[in-house]
């Protein structure tokens, strides 16, 4: 059953991780409702996240090597150090930083306090309304040649908003984005292309700090669940890329607050325990 439950999850992990719908909320809340009624764990939901990471890395393979090669290039003084590639080498290291220290400052509270589904359901719907309106006001003007130092950090410090279930790791850096004036699709491209540290670093420490301590899943049961998040994530980016370059966030948005104050009546109701 255990294994069911997991294989579940890495599917819905899949599905959520890329949508700005928040991935650690679903996994949160869909576990409440699993025979087994258990919060998958903090360490579950980061371990799994690298599979769908992994994703990125291949979708985006191009654009990584690009990147890093050229950022490599500019260390070493072959190539100008503006060049746009070696600066978006930067920014995405500069921009991981927040979300690196704020992730180990808090650490306890994310894997405790932050978990509660009343939480999960006022950061749903906050933030829901916060991309909507991002979405309507933004002018959606700048490509990421025009990305700076400044932008990258307040990138940045939205990514770390998302240590918090229900925010969405790339809702809350597509809202930044969008209210920065950033087209759509630059928006997410670099939502993206900037989890990409933070995330295998944080399900690598989650992983090396699981072994030995009990958790709900086995290490097979979570190795399931992060490579079936991995080959449903490959597909779900592909698709959200595809629509963001013509049409809005509205579905997400609606989506997220209807989630939310159903989660608020089902807790109410003592339906499911926060």
């Amino acid at each position: 059953m255990h294994l069911l439950e997991a294989i579940f999850l890495g599917i819905v992990q899949g599905l959520t991780e890329f949508l700005p719908i928040s991935s650690s909320a679903h996994l949160r809340i869909v576990g409440a409702f699993l025979p087994s009624a258990q919060d998958p764990g903090a360490a579950f939901t980061a371990i799994t996240q690298i599979g769908t990471e992994a994703a990125v890395v291949v979708f985006f393979w191009r654009d990584i090597v690009r990147i890093v090669s050229r950022w490599w290039a500019a260390l070493l003084g072959r190539i100008p150090r503006n060049d746009p590639d070696a600066r978006m080498g930067w920014l995405i290291i500069i921009g991981s930083i927040p979300i690196v220290v704020l992730g180990l400052a808090f650490k306890d509270q994310i894997e405790t306090v932050f978990r509660s589904l009343w939480i999960v359901a006022i950061m749903l719907i906050v933030f829901g309304v916060l991309l909507g309106v991002a979405d309507a006001i933004g002018a959606r003007r700048r490509t990421l040649k025009d990305l700076t130092l400044g932008h990258g950090v307040i990138y940045g410090l939205a990514q770390s908003l998302a240590l918090i279930p229900g925010v969405s790791r790339s809702g809350g850096t597509i809202t930044a984005g969008l209210l920065l004036g950033y087209e759509r699709e630059a928006a997410a491209r670099y939502a993206f292309l900037l989890a990409i540290p933070a995330v295998f670093g944080s399900g690598i420490y989650q992983a090396v700090k699981s072994i030995g301590e009990p958790s709900v899943f086995s290490a097979g049961e979570t190795l399931a669940a992060t490579g079936i998040a991995f080959v449903v994530g490959l597909g779900v980016i592909a698709f959200f890329m595809r629509w963001i370059s013509q049409r809005s966030f509205l579905p997400f948005v609606v989506y997220r607050i209807l989630l939310g104050i159903v989660l608020i009546v089902l807790l109410a109701m003592g339906v499911i325990k926060p």
